[in-house]
Order: structure tokens, then sequence, then C-alpha cells
């Protein structure tokens, strides 16, 4: 069953495969249904996979096998609160080492084409930090990183 309010993503007919990965590499995630088309429909055919319903860390989710027609961007993205550097570097790897691709500022982009931002928690902390000038080298720092480096972090909060 459908969640009241549910994050619909549009697939070019991989949602299933999508789907299976976040289920695979993040917490909290499932493959909760696979619907096929009931007849023939402009991207697909009846019996196709039409939607997929999943979870990705407790969000729910509707994979749509819309077609080619519309593609993801970065207006839209999960963002991964993560505990740790080791955390940070699973998530990370996880996405590009699997056809992903890299960005700035823990931002990354699945072989979908879906944005994530891995986001340690440290980094949360310290660009919101009540002293100013801590937040301010915590920020530029995070501005020079590719993946968070908490470390990096840690070092441009203290100065």
């Amino acid at each position: 069953m459908i969640s009241k309010n549910t994050i619909c993503l549009w697939y070019n007919g991989d949602a299933l495969d999508a789907a299976t990965f976040y289920a695979q590499t993040f917490p909290d995630s499932a493959v909760n249904a696979v619907n096929h088309a009931p007849a023939d429909y402009p991207s697909g055919k009846q019996g196709d996979v039409l939607t997929v319903e999943f979870t990705v860390m407790g969000i729910p989710c509707l994979g749509l096998n819309g077609g080619d027609a519309f593609k993801h961007t970065e207006a839209f993205s999960f963002q991964v609160a993560t505990d740790d550097q080791a955390e940070t570097d699973r998530l990370w790897h996880a996405i590009i080492d699997n056809g992903g691709e890299a960005s700035v500022c823990g931002w990354c982009r699945d072989k979908w084409g879906l944005s994530w931002q891995i986001t340690p928690r440290i980094l949360s902390a310290a660009i919101t930090n009540p002293d100013p000038a801590a937040a301010k080298r915590a920020f530029e720092a995070m501005m020079q990183m590719g993946k968070i480096d908490v470390a990096g972090i840690e070092a441009a909060l203290k100065g």
C-alpha cells in the first residue's frame, strides 16, 4: 500500500535496479512491491515493471518507469547524515563505484542520475557553529572538498 505522502522518482525502465541497489546499500531500506503494467503504455508493454514501491532510509518512494522524457537534477537530492568517516566513505564509494559520479561538497550522483548528499553530522554542526569564525572556517574547508573529510572539518573548527 502506498503511503499517503510518497516521493515519486522517474526512471527510464530501471526503477527496480535502482530500488534494489538502494535497499542493499542504505539502512532501513527495502523493495516493498513491484507492479507490472496492466496494458501497453508509451514507454513500455503490458507486463513490464511499471512501478516499484520502495523505502530509502525510512522514506517511502515510488519508482516510475516512465521512459526517457524526464531526467533527475540536483534540484532533488537525498541528504544522508553519516556518523563518522567510515560510514561516509562506505556510502560515497557505494554510489560512485556502482557507476555514479563524484561532485563537490559531499554531493554525488548515482548511475540513474539521482543526487545524494553524503553529509557527516559533524559538518552540519560545524557550519552552524555559534562561533562565526569556526563556522566560516568549516564552511570554507567544505567548499574545497569532494567527499567530506571529517578530520579536515574537525581541524577547520579548531582553527
